[in-house]
């Protein structure tokens, strides 16, 4: 009998999952734009709201007005990276460790968080310029 209803379980739970891959239409977020002509230091967005096993992707530009080195060290180990797109080039790594723009250009990550909290993120050695923001993971 428990043989049964462990068979039935597995056939009618399978038909509750989410059919498709959902790291493949991810939300996009509101863009980071680091730096402007009035503002080398200003950012666009200081803080995102996210939940956990949702599909996103973020892009970041840079004005090129100085260089900027985004981190985000506990976030980048709180996600699942599908990869990063740059130019012409696909990046699919297993973790981010910085992304680095030394004159203007744009990348865009796409991933899913898998754990809830709270992770800032910065432009290194920009920090007291205000360039600091938090992800929210739910």
């Amino acid at each position: 009998m428990k043989y049964f209803t462990a068979v039935l379980l597995l056939v009618f739970s399978s038909s509750l999952l989410a059919e498709g891959d959902l790291t493949r239409r991810p939300e996009k977020l509101p863009e980071l734009v680091l730096g402007n002509y009035d503002d080398f230091f200003h950012m666009t967005e200081k803080r995102y709201d996210l939940e956990t096993g949702k599909a996103y992707s973020l892009k970041i530009v840079s004005s090129g007005m100085t260089e900027y080195a985004i981190h985000a060290p506990e976030f980048f180990d709180s996600i699942y990276l599908r990869k990063v797109e740059a130019g012409d080039i696909e990046i699919k790594a297993q973790s981010l460790t910085e992304l680095e723009f030394e004159v203007e250009g744009e990348a865009e990550v796409f991933f899913v968080p898998i754990k809830p909290g709270v992770y800032k993120f910065y432009a290194a050695g920009l920090e007291g310029k205000g360039m600091v923001g938090e992800f929210h993971v739910k």
